[in-house]
């Protein structure tokens, strides 16, 4: 083997406390693959050991619902709301460990982006207004996203206890680090966005006023692991259901998101997007390059680093420290043990999700494609 090509790739590092084997990483994915209460199965248990086996540095858990109100938002989603749920996680941690390889549990709330019609009478969301487009039908959904009900003040104090005793559960279960899922367009990021949180008061208005519960959710979940554990957050401009949508101060918002966080002390920034790394405000730099100048810690890129070259080079202009992948690793799991080796990674392919984004499909794919 050998770990000439890729040297920061393939470069042993670690995040908080917990030590890697290199700086690739599997990102969240969705896989709709838990029993119909949001307990882990066998084959999610299968899936995540077999990117332990394939040598990847750190694997982050698919969003993981936080409590037992209206934070779960895909059918077959799993969950960390109850005791089974984190009795079923912890036999996924534990294989994982077998293998030598580290585990982060993320964490969502749902809000107004729930994608199967039996929930979405349940949807909470910073303000009553149109989420804008189209449930995803691979996840189980149809139709348009439904008009969400403003969620209180007093929801959102429990919300916000839902993060830090899910939080708990997953340091429970062994998880060697929490996530944050602030991105993408779920409940958190509803509220920094404009056309999802058009409230008045403390949550409302300016950037500070919107981002402020991102910063009670990391605080709380912070308080309530107490240092057992590395926390970090997702940040995203893009979601998933407006693959376009910038934040409309542009690098003054940016200045101010990642300052408040650092304020606030997460032991990473996880940067995400659709559209994979492309330049922002015709700035000539992605996103991830402006959160690692702005908060000066650990930062992770994700989005359309499958390409170790690409990846290879993120890290060594030093505009992220680790690399995430998502489609890249569900095609191959193997992907860093085949990029030690300098052979090349089998590419994703959408029918590996079709026509559902459950693993069982996926598995199917992989036998009927001789992979």
């Amino acid at each position: 083997m050998s770990d000439t090509n890729y040297p920061n790739i393939l470069s042993p590092s670690n995040l908080g406390v917990v030590p890697l084997r290199n700086r690739a990483m599997v990102a969240p994915m969705t896989r709709v693959s838990a029993s119909s209460q949001g307990v882990p199965t066998d084959i999610m248990l299968e899936h995540y050991r077999s990117f332990a086996k394939g040598g990847w540095g750190l694997i982050f858990t698919e969003g993981t619902y936080t409590d037992e109100g209206p934070s779960q938002g895909y059918r077959n989603q799993p969950g960390i709301a109850t005791e089974e749920h984190r009795d079923g996680w912890s036999k996924i941690v534990d294989a994982v460990h077998g293998e030598n390889t580290p585990i982060f549990q993320q964490l969502i709330h749902a809000g107004g982006l729930i994608q199967h019609n039996n929930y979405v009478s349940s949807a909470i969301a910073p303000s009553a207004v149109d989420q804008l487009g189209k449930m995803l039908p691979h996840y189980f959904g149809d139709g348009m996203f439904a008009v969400p009900r403003e969620i209180t003040k007093d929801e959102i104090k429990e919300t916000i206890k839902g993060f830090a005793d899910a939080a708990v559960r997953s340091v429970e279960a062994g998880f060697d680090g929490i996530e944050i899922h602030g991105a993408n367009g779920y409940l958190l990021d509803q509220f920094l966005t404009t056309f999802s949180n058009i409230r008045n008061d403390e949550y409302g208005g300016s950037m500070e006023n919107r981002l402020r519960f991102h910063c009670e959710v990391l605080s709380a979940v912070l308080e309530a692991v107490g240092g057992n554990a590395p926390v970090g957050i997702r940040i995203s401009q893009t979601k998933v259901n407006n693959f376009d949508y910038q934040w409309p101060g542009q690098e003054h918002d940016a200045k101010t998101i990642f300052s408040a966080l650092k304020a606030v002390g997460p032991a990473y920034i996880h940067i995400s997007t659709h559209k994979g790394l492309e330049d922002v405000w015709k700035s000539g730099r992605h996103l991830a390059d402006w959160a690692k100048e702005i908060w000066g810690g650990p930062t992770i890129a994700c989005g359309g680093l499958h390409d170790p070259v690409h990846a290879e080079n993120i890290l060594k202009e030093g505009k992220a420290d680790f690399i995430a992948i998502g489609k890249g690793a569900l095609a191959d799991p193997e992907w860093p043990n085949k990029v030690s080796a300098d052979l090349t990674p089998t590419a994703f392919d959408p029918g590996m999700i079709k026509p559902y984004a459950n693993l069982q499909n996926t598995l199917d794919w992989r036998k009927n494609n001789n992979h």
